[in-house]
């Protein structure tokens, strides 16, 4: 399930030539963990993304676009789903697992 969002997430996304593979990839990561821990704090969802800026987050402006998307899958997760797995490093590691393929769908969108 989560893989479907992170697709989502970075085909969405235009692509920033200042940022590797890692950066993107650790930005996203922190998003899902901020999303994660807002939902663990019982921060409601329509206030996680105004919550979460009001913070001044460590990434880059243009990596709060996908708070939304990952609130809406978050908050749709069990509390118990959320308290035993941490979705920040695993959207990390997904995300450097599947760059290539998702850069190749990117391309071949932005081609179309």
């Amino acid at each position: 399930m989560i893989r479907i969002t992170l697709a989502a997430i970075l085909l969405a996304a235009p692509a920033y030539a200042a940022d590797s593979k890692e950066d993107s990839c650790k930005y996203q990561g922190q998003v899902m963990a901020a999303v994660q821990t807002a939902r663990l704090d019982r921060i409601k969802e329509a206030d996680v993304e105004q919550h979460i800026l009001a913070s001044e987050p460590a990434w880059p402006a243009q990596y709060s676009k996908a708070i939304p998307q990952l609130t809406a899958h978050i908050y749709a997760m069990k509390r118990r789903d959320l308290k035993a797995t941490e979705f920040g490093p695993l959207m990390e590691q997904q995300c450097l697992e599947s760059w290539d393929q998702i850069q190749a769908m990117k391309q071949q969108l932005n081609s179309n």
